[in-house]
């Protein structure tokens, strides 16, 4: 048996996709603030520092291609950074334009004490294993067709 969704219901607010992925990142954003307190590290920054922790050292347009930030978000979060002793900027050698954040000894340090933070998150969704990981690629899979959409 098909139930029918009138036109009018389409666009209740609980009937967006949109919406529960918008409250979902408010909820995951509000547990990391509690998580992070003991880092001394915000959400956005916590971002910047697993991008550094993977990668090591990267150009500022690197980072924010990958966090999807643009340079006037990223750049005062970076300075942050860098003030609290975690990451230090350096003009690139090849391109004077180019700005390179590497970790200082600090923040690979706090890498250490970072290292329970995902445990811990998962822990909070309250999803199993595999239920996490289904969902991590499904919403790989919507960024990827949302990216590719011509509208």
């Amino acid at each position: 048996m098909t139930t029918e969704i009138r036109a009018d219901d389409l666009l209740r607010l609980d009937r967006q996709l949109c919406f529960s992925l918008h409250a979902a990142s408010r909820a995951f954003t509000g547990v990391y603030r509690t998580v992070l307190a003991d880092l001394g590290l915000t959400y956005p920054q916590y971002l910047v520092m697993l991008t550094l922790w993977e990668h090591d050292e990267l150009p500022v347009k690197e980072i924010g291609d990958l966090l999807r930030l643009d340079s006037g978000t990223l750049s005062p979060l970076l300075k942050r950074l860098e003030t609290a002793g975690h990451v230090h900027r350096r003009r690139s050698e090849e391109d004077e334009r180019s700005v390179v954040v590497t970790l200082t000894p600090e923040g690979e340090a706090l890498r250490a004490r970072a290292a329970d933070v995902p445990r811990r998150m998962a822990e909070a969704s309250g999803l199993t294993r595999d239920e996490f990981q289904t969902l991590r690629a499904l919403l790989a899979t919507v960024t990827t067709n949302l990216d590719r959409a011509n509208l």
